[in-house]
């Protein structure tokens, strides 16, 4: 683990500063990082992703216990510092690049690296990352979604994402990475954040949160592509009447004629609205349109 004056002396060698474009706020209270890998209880046989490595400080600690610890790194600077410092560690693969190739994908060199590990590797695999404020929401949503599916997540997150991860129907916070959440697992914040255990401190609090996924829940989804089409169509709308939300559907969606009977057959009032629904109600939708479909 690094000090603040060790992660400030390790940039200043780099001639760099954080780049606040890249959300780069480095967790600097070490009982705090210590907090954050206990909490994962990693194994050796568990592979660790983590996702904004920078220095390399939290990935020291997670290098120690895992077999396999793949970071991605966008800044190519600090991905020099953080592989310098993490030499020492066989276990440890830098990728230098986005983790989403698109807002949709994960970075495929990412994939294949977890692919290739999980050949190797009977553990369970594991998000465990300070993430990058502006991304973390899609990498978590993109690591329920597949093609490679994380077994659980240990993050440091802004707390509006925070919020998002454990939000309920109804709420403000209530939205698709909630719903993805609620449907495959279960989401638990552990620990506040203020500004002063980062540097630089970021103009907001922040949370530490934990996703176990849940392979019987998420089973209940006929099929995950479709599930997400679903919950996006209408939380796209999500303050508009279902019935109305419809006429909006696209690809798949746009097949279908029955809205009215759907919602019907799953016991839904097409008068409510999408940020009412919870996320069984959206998987109850989500099979019987993969029902018409296959059908048509």
């Amino acid at each position: 683990m690094q000090t603040k004056a060790q992660v400030e002396e390790l940039l200043a060698s780099a001639g760099t500063n954080p780049k606040k474009a890249l959300g780069q706020n480095f967790l600097i209270d070490l009982n705090l990082i210590t907090l954050l890998v206990e909490q994962a209880d990693i194994h050796s046989n568990d592979i660790v992703i983590e996702v904004g490595p920078g220095t390399g400080s939290l990935t020291e600690e997670t290098a120690k216990l895992a077999g396999r610890v793949i970071c991605v790194e966008l800044d190519k600077t600090l991905a020099k510092v953080a592989t310098k410092q993490l030499a020492g560690f066989a276990n440890v693969k830098m990728i230098v690049g986005d983790a989403l190739e698109k807002k949709s994908e994960l970075n495929r060199e990412l994939v294949e690296a977890i692919t290739q590990a999980r050949q190797e590797l009977n553990g369970r695999l594991l998000l465990v990352a300070n993430l990058p404020y502006n991304a973390a929401a899609s990498i978590m949503l993109n690591l329920i979604i597949g093609p490679v599916i994380a077994d659980a997540m240990y993050v440091t997150v802004q707390k509006e994402v925070g919020h998002r991860m454990v939000a309920v129907p109804g709420s403000g916070d209530y939205g698709i990475l909630g719903i993805f959440m609620s449907a495959t697992g279960r989401a638990h914040a552990f620990r506040k954040l203020g500004p002063s255990v980062f540097w630089p401190r970021p103009g907001v609090d922040s949370a530490m949160v934990e996703f176990v996924y849940d392979p019987a829940k998420a089973g209940r989804i006929s099929d995950m592509s479709l599930f997400r089409e679903v919950v996006g169509l209408f939380m796209s709308h999500r303050r508009k009447m279902l019935k109305a939300c419809v006429k909006f559907a696209q690809g798949h969606l746009e097949k279908i004629q029955n809205w009215e009977a759907i919602f019907a057959a799953a016991m839904i009032d097409g008068h409510l609205r999408p940020e009412q629904l919870e996320a069984e109600q959206y998987i109850a939708i989500t099979n019987l349109v993969k029902e018409e479909l296959t059908s048509l």
